[in-house]
This record gives structure tokens, sequence and C-alpha cells, in this order.
């Protein structure tokens, strides 16, 4: 993915610590991959470093501003405390060789 579209993907936002925006000299490509970009975002104020993975990036098209007016959608309600009791109590109950549900080439990454 060309740092192009990376800007337009990160444009509006802005560090969680001080708040300042991110700008195209902030997103370092850390790993680039069929379906997978790992990224570290460094606030350029602040130093704050962020991680982030995004995955199915084969597909990724970034709208113009001008294309369609901005649709607030609604966000899904917070993970909950029973979610992760339940998270927990699935991996608890997996099975010793549950490796072997993960594709091979993804084994070793």
């Amino acid at each position: 993915m060309d740092k192009s579209k990376l800007k337009k993907l990160f444009s509006g936002l802005c560090c969680s610590v001080c708040g300042h925006d991110f700008d195209e000299s902030a997103i370092f490509i850390k790993r680039e991959e069929k379906n997978l970009l790992v990224l570290q975002i460094i606030c350029p104020e602040c130093g704050k470093s962020f991680g982030l993975a995004l995955l199915g990036t084969s597909s990724v098209s970034i709208k113009d501003d001008k294309d369609d007016e901005l649709v607030i959608q609604d966000c899904p309600e917070p993970i909950s405390y029973d979610d992760v009791l339940d998270a927990h109590n699935f991996i608890d109950k997996l099975e010793k060789d549950w490796t072997k549900y993960i594709p091979d080439e993804l084994k070793n990454i």
C-alpha cells in the first residue's frame, strides 16, 4: 500500500496522548504481505509510539472527501468483562494440537 493511501487513511486522526495530528512522516511500514500490513505510528509531537496491524489490505480503497458525505456508523458495544471471560474459556478448552487449524503459510510468521 502506498503512503498516500495511508496518509488519507489517517487524516483527521490524532495522537491520543497529546492530540497532535498524524502526518505521512509519522507512519512507518514494518511489514507488508498479502492481506497484512503492520504499521508503527509515532507522534511527531510527543513521540508516543502506536502499533497497528491491518488485515485484508489487498482490497483497500480509500475514498476522497469529495466522493460522498461522511457517514457516521454506529459502533459496536465495547468489549465487556463477560466477553473477556468467554474468550478465556474458549481458549482454555482448545485441544492441545490447536495449531493444526492455522494455515501452514501463517505458522512461521
